[in-house]
């Protein structure tokens, strides 16, 4: 498969890397383009423009800050000209406390499906780059479980893919609305992080729900 990455941050050394390792065409896209080609050298992708990385392939993955995607977006042409193309959220938009700086309105995976008219897909965003980075992704339970949200069988199919060739778990969580809970979920789940709580304490298994 052919995937673009927006960024050249930790979310896409890990994911773009990791799929560039289990024999995916990546081509990674940033403004620094020195900072590009060094990331591209470390993980077996190639260099290139945001421009380029944002139509490259079957799908491009957001790796990005959130408030940056639809300025970078804008880079390369009108926001609104992304229609059809199936574009990977993994940004969170997040601020101090933590709370989600998109307010009480859409999400970020609706806000830029709305902007773009892209088959937008929420993945990735539930843990940190450190996980990703992990080979594969795997701890004392299995496999780290990957919820995706979105409303396109195709789109949803391919994220999958993506997810299971980094060792993965899979798994579709509902509409894109969803993803306005799994953006929910995370910020809760950051807050416990950075606190120093273990969220897994307070998740039993479904057999010890009972009936």
């Amino acid at each position: 498969m052919r995937v673009g990455v927006l960024g050249t941050g930790a979310m896409a050394r890990a994911l773009g890397g990791g799929w560039a390792g289990a024999g995916h065409e990546v081509l990674v896209g940033g403004r620094d383009a020195e900072r590009t080609a060094a990331l591209a050298a470390s993980t077996g992708a190639r260099p290139g423009t945001l421009a380029e990385a944002a139509r490259f392939g079957e799908a491009t993955l957001l790796a990005l800050p959130y408030d940056a995607v639809l300025p970078a977006l804008g880079t390369v042409g009108p926001v609104d000209s992304f229609g059809g193309r199936i574009l990977i959220d993994c940004t969170n938009a997040v601020g101090p406390g933590p709370v989600l700086t998109t307010g009480e309105g859409p999400g970020a995976a609706r806000t830029l499906a709305a902007a773009t008219g892209a088959r937008v897909v929420k993945a990735f965003n539930h843990v940190t780059p450190a996980v990703w980075s992990r080979t594969p992704p795997v701890f004392a339970d299995g496999p780290v479980a990957v919820p995706l949200c979105g409303d396109d069988e195709e789109a949803l199919a391919l994220v999958s893919t993506l997810a299971a060739d980094l060792g993965c778990a899979p798994f579709v969580a509902g509409p894109l609305a969803h993803a306005d809970l799994l953006e929910a979920t995370t910020a809760f789940l950051i807050g416990l992080w950075t606190s120093g709580r273990d969220p897994r304490a307070m998740l039993p298994p479904p057999a010890a729900l009972g009936d």
